[in-house]
Parts: structure tokens; C-alpha cells; sequence
């Protein structure tokens, strides 16, 4: 269930070979409002690739929050008038893997079209597409529903952890690269969003089938961004950065051990450098760095916020940091 990082060519070439066969059904309508996001993860040295889907002419465009995890810049291709577009994020929710996109001078765009999640049933015959293998073009498979109100808990590469529930189970074949693409019903209309495994981001499942986040669920996180105010479980507008990366301490009790540090980031100007040990932020312990993003999605840019660190020459210190703008998590 992971978004697909760029270069991956095994994992492109895998994804191209088993959506072959449908490939000639680009210029399907079940393609119409289904757009490519493709990401640059600066502070990662790497990119990423996703699916997308527009919910509006004026181009937001809902997809999987880990399509976007981490994106410096987001780009987002309409492949059936070949026209690019940069994109911002409106907000998003880690916990449903949930994101909303706004397009940049976009108008006109062609749209989804929206169906219910609510009274879907086992067997019924649903379609998938998505960017598969991150190559930049739509492929299309199908499949049946082979469960409904599935959780698997997934993780990423850096030590993050969540529980997804009340998933569509599939049998379409989903690829990396497909994350946020639709899930349609027999009459085209969409009634979930794709959720692929690849490098990065990963699930723990039985057997070979995908997910799909259901659409009713997708479009409550939707609303609550619109309102532009953020709640316990969606976190609207730009990101809080700190401007550093960690990994969890073995030589204290509590914190995470500074691994970087991001030049001219509150962080770098509070003092703070590789070997430190980050040990509060906003006045709570940190026990991992899920902790810490947690502290952060609870803030906005320009906050301030008072961090307590160790440094092992020096002993403890405390500051108070002015967040920056930095990428969704």
C-alpha cells in the first residue's frame, strides 16, 4: 500500500507487464477525471508517483496522503489533454490516508464521478486505475470485491506506524503507483480510492489482494478541509517543519537522536546539530518520531514552540523554534 518511489525500475517493469493487456483502454471513460501526481522529496534525495482523481473543475484533486508524504514540489499530469499543472496541498489525514490537492490556474478540468461506498457488497465487479509502475500513464484492470471493513496497519521507512480500517478488499490487481487512483463501480462512478504496495510504504496482509479506502470515508475528510479548519484527525494548510530527521536514542531513556539537520531551519538556528537528543517538544516527552510529527501536525508555519534537547558535550538545553513551511506528512 505504499506510493512507488522514482527511479524503481523492477518494480516499474513488473507493474507494466501485468496492466499490458488493458493498456488500450486509455481513452475509456472510466479514465475521465483521473490524473498522474508525481512528487519531488527533496529532503529525501528522491521522488515519488501516485494516481489522483478531480473532484472539481476549478482542480482539487483528492488522493492518498503517502502519494504526497514528504513532496518539496507536487506536480500533477491530466494525460487526456496532456496539460501540467503545480499543485498545493489543502490538507490531509495520516490516519485515513487521505489528502486534497489544489491545481494551480486550473479550470475546465473533466471530474469523477462520485458514487457510494455504503452499500457496497462482496462479489460485485469493480475497476481499478492508476498510474501503474509510476510510468506516467493510465492503465485500467478489473476485479471483484472480496471483502468489505478490512484494517491492515502499515509503515513506512521512517519508523511511522497507522491502522487502516474499514477498507474495500479487492482482487483487482493494484499496483505501486496506482495509490489514489479510483476504485469504480459497473456504472463507472467511484466508490473508493486505490491503495497500492510499493517501496517506502508498506502493508501486512494474507494473500495477494489490494485495498481501497471507500469513498464516503475519503469524502468526510474532503469536507473537513473545505470548512479550512483542521481537527484531531485532518490537519488543514501548510506543514510545521522543524528541520530535523531522527532516529530513535539508545543512550537515554526518552528521545530521538538527531540525525540531520536542515541548514537555516528553526532547528539549525536554535542550535541544534547531528548527535543531539531531541527530548520535548512543546513541552512533551518524545518517545519516538511519530511523536514528534504528531507535536508538529498539531502546528502551524510560524508557530513557536519551545524544544528541550541534549547535547552529549554540552548537557541539556532548551529553546524556542519558529517553524518553517515544510512538506506534508
Amino acid at each position: 500500500m505504499k506510493r512507488i518511489l522514482v527511479p524503481v525500475l523492477a518494480a516499474a517493469g513488473l507493474a507494466v507487464g501485468v496492466h499490458a493487456a488493458l493498456a488500450d483502454t486509455s481513452r475509456s471513460t472510466v479514465q475521465t477525471g483521473v490524473v498522474v501526481v508525481e512528487t519531488n522529496l527533496a529532503y529525501e534525495n528522491g521522488a515519488a508517483a501516485g494516481t489522483g482523481m478531480v473532484l472539481t473543475p476549478s482542480g482539487q484533486v483528492l488522493t492518498n496522503n503517502h502519494v504526497i508524504r514528504g513532496a518539496t514540489t507536487i506536480k500533477v499530469v491530466v494525460p487526456q489533454v496532456h496539460r501540467t499543472y503545480a499543485a498545493h496541498v489543502l490538507g490531509y489525514s495520516v490516519g485515513t490516508d487521505v489528502a486534497l490537492l489544489q491545481l494551480k490556474n486550473a479550470s475546465g478540468l473533466a471530474t469523477i464521478a462520485l458514487g457510494r461506498s455504503a452499500t457496497l457488497v462482496r462479489g460485485q465487479s469493480v475497476t481499478a486505475v492508476g498510474n501503474a509502475g509510476g510510468t506516467g500513464s493510465l492503465a485500467v484492470t478489473t476485479g471483484r470485491i472480496t471483502g468489505l471493513r478490512r484494517s491492515i496497519s502499515v509503515s513506512d521507512e521512517q519508523g511511522g506506524a497507522v491502522r487502516l480500517t474499514g477498507l474495500v478488499e479487492t482482487d483487482a490487481s493494484l499496483q505501486p503507483g496506482d495509490s489514489g487512483g479510483p476504485l469504480l463501480d459497473a456504472s463507472t462512478r467511484v466508490i473508493g480510492i486505490d491503495t497500492a504496495a510499493s517501496t517506502g510504504f508498506s502493508f501486512r496482509q494474507s494473500g495477494s489482494d489490494g485495498y481501497a479506502i471507500p469513498i464516503d470515508r475519503a469524502m468526510s475528510i474532503v469536507k473537513t478541509i473545505r470548512t479550512g479548519r483542521s481537527s484531531a484527525q485532518v490537519h488543514v494548510g501548510g506543514t510545521a517543519f522543524l528541520g530535523v530527521q531522527v532516529q530513535p536514542s539508545t543512550g537515554y531513556p526518552t528521545g530521538e537522536v538527531v540525525t540531520g539537520v536542515v541548514p537555516g531551519s528553526g532547528a539549525a538556528k536554535a542550535g541544534i546539530v547531528a548527535g543531539d537528543v531531541i527530548t520535548k517538544v512543546a513541552g512533551r516527552t518524545v518517545t519516538s518520531a511519530a511523536a514528534v510529527v504528531t507535536r508538529l501536525l498539531a502546528r502551524h508555519p510560524g508557530d513557536r514552540i519551545r524544544i528541550a534537547w541534549v547535547d552529549p558535550s554540552t548537557g541539556a538545553h532548551t529553546g524556542t523554534v519558529t517553524l518553517a513551511s515544510g512538506p506534508p506528512q
